[in-house]
């Protein structure tokens, strides 16, 4: 069987802006439905967190560094934290646990 790349990216655009235009085409005027704004309005976060929760527990070589680092920055960003407090602190948090589990006992 013959894998032509030429084939499977122009498949690949072909699909890319079908998604993209579809909506734009269709739908002519305001979406005034309360739940569907609300929902397109959230779907960027909600897409983001997915791909990103994982990664974070996945990044580090102990699981248990990555939650502590996930957890310390869901509540700094809770009570109103920047991001580079968040993320030095969540880095922070992350060396520390890392050195401590696997220094030698």
């Amino acid at each position: 069987m013959r894998h032509d790349i030429w084939t499977y990216i122009m498949v690949m655009s072909v699909a890319t802006i079908a998604i993209k235009a579809l909506p734009l085409a269709l739908i002519r005027r305001q979406i005034a439905n309360p739940f569907l704004r609300s929902f397109l309005f959230y779907l960027p976060y909600v897409t983001l967190a997915v791909m990103t929760f994982p990664s974070i527990i996945q990044a580090t070589q102990n699981p248990l560094a990555g939650v502590l680092a996930l957890v310390l920055g869901v509540v700094l960003a809770w009570f109103g934290a920047g991001l580079p407090v968040v993320a030095s602190a969540c880095c922070l948090v992350v060396f520390v646990t890392e050195s401590l589990l696997s220094a030698p006992v």
